[in-house]
């Protein structure tokens, strides 16, 4: 079983920290260390990103909504991961998503203020924020191109991976068929079209009212291509 030190530097934001620069950040700053259980709200969405979050054992199932519900994406996220770190800073700061814990799941609970202490101590924490944050700006670069190509599989693609993170997993998208060939300007064909070469290729499955993705990375790889 992983020691908690083991499981912190598992986490994507401490990555390359050294055993011995672990025990002095847990030493000096202020974790909360939490327990959840299965089925017990950890965010609502809207509520202020005050505190990032970590997973570091078991799951948690996040969702988001349109405005009207109609359209709900939600992913799983499983230990090591970190919650929406998109929204800890900028303009906007306040979850986009819900979430609620899958099984029991702990999670390391850290306030603003002292995460920006801990970043400061030491480059390699900088560096990996930073690096966490341009690699989905980035991402999200290459995927508005796709939108170009009139390839509507891509455009799902790009929608829902636009609505998720690394690291999701058991992604479900539920919506109408109808609200979908609303949302991209396509026939109901064209749309059953391409969710069915995205099937045949393995990425999704889909019956009325929901879009499921096994892996998250199915999705990037059609971007790709």
């Amino acid at each position: 079983m992983k020691s908690t030190l083991d499981v912190l530097l598992s986490l994507p934001l401490f990555s390359g920290a050294s055993t011995q620069k672990i025990q002095q950040v847990v030493g000096k700053f202020k974790f909360h260390f939490l327990k959840y259980a299965d089925g017990e709200p950890l965010i609502k969405a809207g509520d202020p990103c005050s505190h990032i979050r970590f997973v570091i054992s078991g799951s948690v199932r996040t969702w988001i909504e349109s405005d009207d519900n109609r359209i709900k994406v939600s992913q799983t996220l499983s230990a090591p991961n970190v919650i929406a770190p998109d929204f800890f800073f900028g303009r906007t700061t306040v979850y986009p998503c819900s979430a609620k814990a899958v099984g029991t799941a702990g999670i390391v609970d850290i306030e603003k203020t002292e995460y920006l202490k801990i970043i400061e101590s030491d480059p390699v924490f900088l560096f990996n924020f930073l690096n966490l944050l341009s690699v989905d700006a980035q991402q999200g670069l290459q995927s508005v191109m796709c939108l170009t190509s009139g390839d509507l599989r891509k455009r799902i693609a790009y929608w829902i991976l636009a609505l998720t993170q690394r690291g999701g997993s058991d992604i479900e998208m539920e919506c109408r068929q109808r609200d979908l060939y609303t949302v991209f300007g396509v026939p109901r064909q064209s749309l059953v079209a391409a969710l069915t070469d995205m099937r045949l290729d393995g990425a999704i499955t889909f019956e009325p009212g929901i879009i499921r993705v096994a892996m998250r990375e199915e999705l990037e790889k059609i971007l790709k291509r």
